[in-house]
C-alpha cells in the first residue's frame, strides 16, 4: 500500500541521509551540503510558506521522499507549485511511488501548474513525469547565487 505524510522534525536523519545519496548520484547536478539539507528540512518542517516535505511510505515503511515549493507562475497566471525533490530507495523504486506523489499533489492543489527539472540521462525519472502529464520545455536555465 502507498501513502506519504507530512515531513516532522523527527524525520530529519533519515531524510538527511536520503538527500546525501539523492544529491551525490546522476539526477541532480549539484552534490548539495550538509547545511543546504539542513536548511531544505528546517523549511519543509518549520512554518516556511514557501517549503513543505512529505513522506512517502510503502506498506508502512519510509521508501523515500518529497519536497516542493511554492511561488506564483506570470507566465500562466496562477500557483506553481515546484516539484524540488522526489526521492525513492532502491528497494521500493518501480512501485509507482513517484506516481503517487505527483497525484497527490495534482489534487492538491487542483489548480496550480506543475514545474520540476530533470536530468536529460534520467529516462526512468522522465518516463514516470511524462505519464503524469509533464513536457519538456524549451528553456535555457539559469542561475545566479
Amino acid at each position: 500500500m502507498l501513502s506519504l505524510r507530512a515531513m516532522t522534525p523527527a524525520d530529519a536523519t533519515a531524510v538527511k541521509e536520503m538527500m546525501r545519496v539523492f544529491y551525490a548520484s546522476d539526477a541532480v547536478m549539484t552534490n548539495g551540503s550538509d547545511e543546504i539539507f539542513d536548511a531544505d528540512i528546517a523549511a519543509c518542517t518549520g512554518d516556511s510558506p514557501f517549503a513543505d516535505g512529505f513522506i512517502l511510505l510503502h506498506d508502512g515503511q519510509t521508501a523515500g521522499y518529497g519536497m516542493i515549493a511554492h511561488s506564483f507562475s506570470t507566465e500562466f497566471g496562477r500557483r506553481c507549485v515546484w516539484i524540488e525533490d522526489i526521492y525513492v530507495l532502491p528497494a521500493h523504486r518501480g512501485c509507482g511511488l513517484a506516481s503517487f506523489f505527483i497525484r497527490h499533489l495534482q489534487a492538491c492543489y487542483p489548480d496550480a501548474v506543475f514545474r520540476l527539472e530533470a536530468e536529460e540521462e534520467n529516462e526512468n525519472a522522465i518516463s514516470v513525469y511524462r505519464r503524469a502529464g509533464f513536457d519538456a520545455l524549451p528553456y535555457y536555465e539559469m542561475l545566479c547565487r
